[in-house]
């Protein structure tokens, strides 16, 4: 991945990238993505065990997995840059949520523009490799299993991050789909912005580059026909009890899938 990449407002992979000569020897199995993927990750869970996984490091990791999806035949597409760096507030950046991938590459792309931390559910920290790492970060953490008490946490941690201008990533839909379904789309990201005054911006995308695996939804299959897309929105107010917001978001969502389901 090009360090420069937060510098533009959007990003596409040159064409002239090189697809790594070990992916093609092993017949462009899953084998040397999810070998670097491995490696990327155990090297982050092992610098957080020490205690020295700080942001740059974060950062970096996440560039490293960005850079591994190139290098075994990838293309990533990005737009809208511009909307998280031009705004001097914290921001709620509201996604969909397709794969494990989005949960990797954003700390690379938005970080360098915005401080940010992710909504995550409480087995994520709990989890033997990831928990280091997750915790090191400051997240929101829910369970999933208490929709009353995870709306309260959203809304005190949430508030609590925002004013202290760390913008807040969120997957309302709380697990990953390959299909979109806005009834699944939750309202808790633009009633935490009405509470907090801040900004939504809404964030499209297709990462379905990366499958689910049969044993571990982290290693699965990936196919390099299908690009990777992310679109951010611009950043909206949101006003009374934000129906209007929320709707606006899952439109922006839905168009965005729409243009992208007939392209590679």
């Amino acid at each position: 991945m090009r360090q420069d990449i937060t510098a533009k407002n959007e990003y596409h992979t040159p064409e002239n990238t090189p697809h790594i000569l070990i992916d093609r020897i092993t017949f462009n199995s899953r084998f040397v993505f999810i070998s670097l993927f491995l490696k990327r990750v155990f090297g982050a869970r092992t610098m957080a065990q020490k205690g020295i996984f700080d942001t740059s490091q974060w950062v970096s990791s996440s560039h490293d997995i960005f850079t591994d999806v190139e290098k075994c035949g990838g293309r990533i597409h990005i737009t809208g840059m511009d909307n998280i760096r031009n705004n001097p507030r914290p921001l709620l950046i509201l996604s969909n949520h397709m794969s494990t991938l989005e949960t990797m590459i954003f700390p690379g792309i938005i970080q360098p523009l915005i401080d940010v931390t992710f909504v995550v559910k409480d087995e994520l920290v709990n989890h033997w490799v990831f928990k280091n790492v997750m915790k090191s970060r400051n997240p929101i953490v829910l369970s999933r299993s208490n929709a009353r008490e995870d709306f309260r946490i959203v809304m005190e941690e949430g508030l609590d991050r925002l004013q202290n201008k760390i913008s807040i990533i969120i997957f309302p839909q709380g697990t990953r789909r390959s299909v979109f379904n806005p009834s699944e789309f939750n309202s808790l990201g633009t009633k935490l912005a009405v509470k907090a005054g801040v900004q939504v911006v809404p964030v499209a995308i297709k990462t379905d580059f990366w499958g689910f695996g049969k044993f571990s939804s982290y290693l699965g299959p990936i196919d390099r026909k299908k690009h990777v897309h992310i679109a951010f929105g611009k950043p909206m107010d949101v006003h009374g009890p934000g129906k209007d917001e929320h709707l606006k978001i899952i439109e922006f969502i839905q168009e965005h899938l729409e243009i992208w389901k007939d392209k590679s």
